[in-house]
């Protein structure tokens, strides 16, 4: 009992005091990781220097944090998992990938250019083996993800410096444990040092973390939606899946449970929104904040506590080592850092990385808790000579502390010379017109709220003067922006897009769209985000453009259809499609009806943007009455659908408001819940295709007045095919091996002077049959089309069989010819 009231006492009183170190750090503009680590050594000399004291209790305090012993499997079971999870999952996916190939470049080449580097420097001047220094040199070569994100969250660095930074922290956080776990087996003599083997065992266990970690998001997404709609069983499975990842891979399955851990929360994050609704994602955020804050909050503080015991008694021996060391691993991060990542941009394997981006890279990747646990681990394992165990321990925990007291309290500055704690202009110039419209909503207010308190003449205009003096500095400032009329037009349909993505959010936990559509519509709006990035106005079309076109998923699922006839992926992706084309138009015309934010543009930048958004509106539109006009009797059961939808939704707001209201109870309110949800159905109808041959056949007016059992003869013989608006049919110069009966739908047949339109019970391609010669024109799609394909060995057989058909086909095509 004394040993669990001590840990209470010391997990307790190491909370509060990390607690209180937070205003201070704030006051004395010190990064909070750095101050919990500096309040970790004092508490660790306090304890050895007031050991034989007897003060209450503060002896007992101490003696309960010093109890809280830190080691290895402490921070990589414990702690690890959580903070790897909790950076990894505030990671924008779709930006990561942008800078993905300096990151792991940086990541895994670099950190084994630089472990070759140290290795071979200290064993130069130290004499110790190798392979330990070799070992020394991956522990300090990994930037630690633990120490980078907190200092960059302190900061407020710039997304994309933030992004590199932290995603190399990340990565190469994960090679080299599994570096460290390579090596140590060599140290040890329990595998063999052969580079073919190293090679071979770092892509297993790399890339099998990978896959663990894939396949256990996937897994988890999957149980998350199964669980109902309450937030708690949700957020408590990412819980589990943060743990469960590391301890399967690196327990049980021998892999990289970092690389584990980093892949499932970057698919959790890149899944999330489409399966926990706005609300639940905001409080899941929550969550794995305050998680982050109080591991962050334990674990420097522990690192701090065990400095002393580790490096109390270091020699000039070693303090030299110490600074071949430091020289010698900034020396090799300088070179990779300057040297890697632009030899990467030249080649166009990466974005261009500015100057100032790669200074703060070199100057910000910090050491700390991950470097400290592999050490530990190394001083821990009595495999290890005690002489190893040594210059590794005191090596790398005065490296961390370098790095932790002057690179983490100096990075800042590093920023400010290059400029990256400022906003862009862009970013300025949005910044000084939003608070131009601030000052002047208040002074405005100011007048009504003194006039409605019947408060003294002249008091509002006394307060109102200083706002509206700062409204007019801050307008000339605007005035005298930078920024130019297409840079106002691509901050507005950013907004827009953010604005619309925040829509389709809406529109998930109200129940209008589906978790598979809302993840279609996310991803949707992310590549609109990529297209103003790149290209502005135009890369902004080209994306709605391309979103309106029929992908290769379609493409391929028509191939199944007509090859194999197999109906199913076909009418699924229409389906999807239906019904994203569906919210997209609502969606835009809430965008269209909506001001905010107007008030802040030219109006000639507003009008040409409401024409941007009316002319993708106007697209969208005419994609869904192509459809429709397609599928009347699917489209009229889908917006049937919807309105049952709408309905359900304004009936549970209406039982919310009276509960809010206090008009009905928390039992009435449930119980009505209940009743509604058993009534909603959200099932999405099936869509039928029409390619049933029989009923297709039956339209055609060559067979309409044909017996049914001819007509049946006929149906064996002709394949029905489903063509996709603007799809080529038939491409001039290919060789015919069949003709084609139109029987819904509209083809055009590319001839001079003028394109001809065949529609209904027209047929076409029947003169490369007649005739054996290569295609003489191109046929195209005007929308969906149901189609007869007649193939070769049958069109004789056909035509023989209906004589009146035979005299048809050959006049039509004679006069075509």
């Amino acid at each position: 009992m004394e040993h669990i009231w001590l840990t209470v006492l010391g997990v307790s009183g190491l909370l509060t005091l990390a607690v209180l170190m937070w205003p201070v750090a704030n006051r004395l503009n010190f990064p909070y990781t750095v101050m919990l680590a500096v309040v970790g050594c004092v508490i660790g000399y306090a304890e050895h220097a007031l050991e034989t004291a007897n003060l209450g209790i503060v002896s007992d305090l101490l003696g309960a944090l010093h109890a809280l012993d830190i080691t290895s499997e402490t921070v990589l079971f414990v702690f690890l998992p959580a903070l790897v999870f909790e950076s990894a999952l505030a990671i924008d996916v779709r930006r990561l990938m942008d800078d993905i190939a300096p990151i792991l470049m940086l990541a895994v080449v670099g950190l084994l250019i630089s472990t070759a580097v140290v290795g071979w420097a200290l064993h130069g001047v130290s004499g110790y083996p190798l392979i330990a220094c070799l070992l020394l040199g991956a522990i300090v070569s990994a930037t630690d993800p633990v120490a980078v994100v907190a200092i960059f969250k302190d900061l407020g660095a710039p997304k994309r410096l933030a992004i590199l930074v932290e995603g190399e922290s990340l990565f190469n956080d994960a090679t080299a444990i599994v570096v460290f776990t390579i090596l140590s087996a060599m140290l040890l003599g329990q595998s063999d040092a052969g580079l073919a083997a190293g090679v071979l065992s770092f892509l297993k266990v790399f890339i099998g973390g990978v896959l663990v970690g894939y396949l256990l998001a996937r897994l988890f997404a999957l149980l998350m939606m199964g669980v109902g709609e309450s937030a708690l069983p949700k957020i408590t499975l990412t819980l589990t899946l943060a743990y469960l990842s590391f301890l399967l891979a690196e327990h049980y399955l021998h892999v990289s449970g970092v690389m584990a851990v980093v892949t499932a929360a970057l698919v959790l994050g890149a899944r999330g929104r489409s399966i926990l609704s706005q609300h639940a994602w905001h409080e899941l955020e929550g969550v794995w904040e305050q998680v982050g804050f109080i591991a962050n909050s334990v674990i420097f503080v522990l690192v701090g506590i065990a400095v002393p015991g580790i490096i109390g008694d270091i020699t000039m021996t070693q303090l030299t080592w110490l600074v071949v060391l430091l020289v010698t691993a900034f020396v090799a991060r300088f070179a990779i850092i300057f040297g890697m990542v632009p030899v990467l941009s030249r080649l166009g394997w990466a974005q261009h990385v500015d100057v100032g981006y790669r200074a703060v890279m070199f100057w910000g990747g910090l050491r700390g808790a991950v470097s400290l646990a592999l050490a530990l681990a190394v001083m821990e394992n009595e495999a290890f000579s005690p002489e190893v165990r040594t210059f590794i321990g005191t090596l790398v925990t005065g490296f961390v502390l370098f790095t932790l007291a002057v690179n983490a309290t100096t990075v800042q500055l590093v920023m400010r010379m290059f400029g990256l704690d400022k906003l862009s202009p862009v970013d300025a110039a949005v910044r000084d017109r939003v608070l131009v419209s601030a000052l002047g909503n208040i002074c405005d207010n100011l007048h009504s709220a003194a006039l409605s308190r019947q408060m003294r003449s002249g008091l509002a205009d006394s307060i109102a003067r200083p706002y509206e003096e700062r409204a007019r500095d801050r307008r000339q400032e605007a005035d005298a922006a930078s920024i130019g009329h297409r840079d106002w037009i691509n901050v507005n349909l950013r907004k827009l897009t953010l604005q619309e993505q925040q829509i389709y959010g809406h529109y998930f936990d109200q129940g209008l769209v589906s978790s598979d559509i809302a993840r279609l519509l996310f991803s949707q709006s992310a590549d609109l985000l990529d297209g103003i990035k790149s290209g502005g106005e135009e890369g902004y079309r080209g994306a709605y453009e391309r979103a309106l076109e029929f992908g290769w998923q379609t493409m391929l699922a028509a191939q199944l259809q007509r090859r194999f006839g197999l109906s199913g992926p076909l009418a699924r992706l229409l389906g999807n499609r239906f019904e994203m084309l569906q919210a997209n138009c609502m969606a835009l015309r809430e965008l269209a009806e909506d001001s905010t934010g107007t008030d802040l543009l030219d109006a000639e930048v507003s009008e040409e943007v409401d024409t941007i958004v009316q002319d993708r509106l106007h697209a969208h539109v005419a994609a869904l009455e192509c459809l429709k006009a397609a599928y009347p009797d699917y489209a009229d059961r889908l917006e049937e659908r919807l309105l049952g939808q709408i309905a359900v939704r304004l009936e549970h707001a209406h039982y919310q408001k009276m509960l809010s209201g206090n008009i009905i109870s928390k039992e009435v309110y449930h119980d009505l819940v209940k009743a509604l949800h058993q009534r909603a159905s959200s099932d999405r109808p099936r869509l039928d295709l029409g390619l049933d041959a029989d009923r297709l056949v039956a339209q055609m007016p060559y067979f309409a007045d044909l017996p049914g059992e001819r007509q049946r003869e006929i149906a064996r013989m002709l394949r029905p095919r489903l063509v996709l608006p603007g799809e080529q049919v038939i491409t001039k110069g290919d060789k015919g091996d069949c003709m084609y009966f139109i029987s819904s739908g509209a083809v055009q047949v590319e001839i001079e002077p003028e394109p001809v339109i065949l529609g209904r019970g027209d047929f076409f391609g029947e003169m490369a049959l007649l005739s054996d010669i290569p295609r003489v024109v191109s046929v195209t799609a005007e929308g969906f089309c149901d189609l007869l394909a007649l193939m070769t060995r049958d069109f004789r057989t056909l035509l023989d069989a209906h004589p009146d058909l035979r005299d048809t086909i050959e006049r039509v095509a004679a006069e075509r010819s």
